[in-house]
């Protein structure tokens, strides 16, 4: 068995369980989509949910992008952070969503190879049964293989099925008629140019036929649709890429009613149908659900927040009164330079409101001396007077004054040392 038979079995096996349940092609084309959406329910429910949930956060992220605005690698990384707290993975909303794709191809091989992938004839069966058409004048064998020509010889066999009665328990008589028409025809997009106006047997069934393909599209376009309702495009970029989307699916299947059999028309209608109803009733679902969690989550945020509004009050008012709480993983070294530094600032008060005290007692400026330069007091000379001789009258009790004034610099270090020099 290859490779292609192992995936088209299930497939084949199931379409052809439907078909000898209903008799009906057309039905068993439509049940087969139904059953394939059902086992895949419970991954498309998650994919649902996580879709919705990403959408959900587009407030958050709008706020983040303005927040670090001119900083994408920053806004990437936050952004990856609100993903692993929220448990969110973005791309697992995307993953299921290509899964109708494979299962298209391998119904497009069950219903283009009705003989060999339907009834599981062998190549040496399904030549006897040309042979047989062919000699019946029914069939003519071409030069070139057609890719359908198993449907034709399927149909075929459904007109004269009492001549294959017996021929193998394989062969099932299958009629490919739908709602007056062939679904094993392909529709054709012109054919108002070259049908026969005048029999309604003719004009109909090709007017049904060209129909499929778009009714397919349609719904395909009304069924994205929906499942984009509950969805919110983060940015432009991805509003853009829904709007291209929501016009490409629809065309794709347009141009593949067209090329294809219209069974695979009948079945992108029938998925495209469920998946309408199967997104309106997530969506009302999850809609409670994660309602529930966005009120949750604003309540974290809220809380959050008066927590860390909370510490910045305590910390400003600790600062204030010069007692900024520790933190415990603070090293020893660093605890006690704060220390230190705590003890200076205090220190440093204490002495420029003693300086300032006697100062005033002497009647003495409370202003820098002029010999001090930066933290050096003497630099310029104890007694240094700056205009003693553009204005020698003020310059003996100029050079009094400050002489007083380093005077009591000198007392009042001495009186209040540092511990750092060791003094007492």
């Amino acid at each position: 068995m290859s490779f292609t038979e192992i995936i088209t079995y299930p497939f084949a096996w199931l379409l052809r369980t439907l078909y000898e349940l209903t008799l009906n092609y057309g039905l068993a084309i439509i049940l087969f989509a139904l059953v394939v959406k059902l086992i895949m329910l419970p991954f498309q429910m998650k994919s649902k949910r996580s879709m919705m949930r990403t959408s959900r956060l587009t407030p958050i992220m709008k706020e983040l992008e303005k927040k670090h605005e001119g900083n994408k690698q920053k806004y990437q990384e936050e952004v990856s952070r609100l993903y692993k707290e929220e448990k969110i993975n973005p791309l697992s909303g995307c993953l299921w969503t290509l899964i109708p794709f494979p299962i298209l191809i391998a119904l497009y091989s069950v219903i283009r190879q009705p003989l060999t992938r339907l009834m599981r004839l062998t190549a040496e069966q399904v030549s006897l049964i040309t042979d047989k058409l062919s000699e019946m004048n029914l069939y003519t064998i071409p030069e070139r293989v057609d890719a359908y020509y198993e449907i034709n010889l399927a149909n075929l066999v459904h007109d004269n099925f009492s001549v294959f009665e017996g021929f193998s328990d394989k062969l099932i008589n299958i009629d490919f008629s739908f709602l007056g028409v062939n679904l094993g025809q392909k529709p054709q997009w012109n054919f108002f140019m070259s049908t026969d106006w005048s029999d309604v047997n003719v004009w109909l069934p090709a007017l049904g036929l060209f129909l499929i393909p778009v009714v397919s599209s349609l719904v395909s376009y009304f069924s994205m649709k929906v499942s984009n309702a509950s969805n919110q495009a983060v940015n432009d970029q991805n509003a853009q890429s829904m709007k291209s989307m929501m016009l490409m699916m629809p065309l794709v299947s347009l141009y593949i009613g067209f090329i294809m059999p219209a069974a695979l028309g009948i079945y992108w209608i029938a998925n495209s149908v469920l998946a309408i109803i199967q997104d309106f009733i997530l969506n009302r679902h999850y809609t409670k659900i994660l309602d529930a969690e966005d009120a949750e989550r604003r309540e974290r945020m809220r809380l959050r927040e008066s927590e860390l509004e909370k510490k910045r009050l305590e910390t400003e008012k600790n600062r204030e009164l010069g007692a900024t709480e520790r933190n415990k993983n603070t090293s020893k070294k660093k605890l006690q330079t704060a220390e230190k530094a705590q003890n200076d600032e205090r220190l440093a008060a204490v002495r420029a409101e003693e300086k300032a005290r006697r100062r005033a007692e002497l009647g003495l400026s409370d202003e820098t001396p002029a010999s001090q330069v930066g933290n050096r007091r003497y630099a310029r000379g104890r007694a240094y007077v700056p205009d003693r001789f553009t204005a020698p009258e003020n310059a003996e009790r100029a050079t009094r004054d400050a002489a007083a004034s380093s005077e009591i610099d000198e007392q009042v270090e001495s009186e209040f040392p540092s511990e750092e020099n060791g003094e007492t």
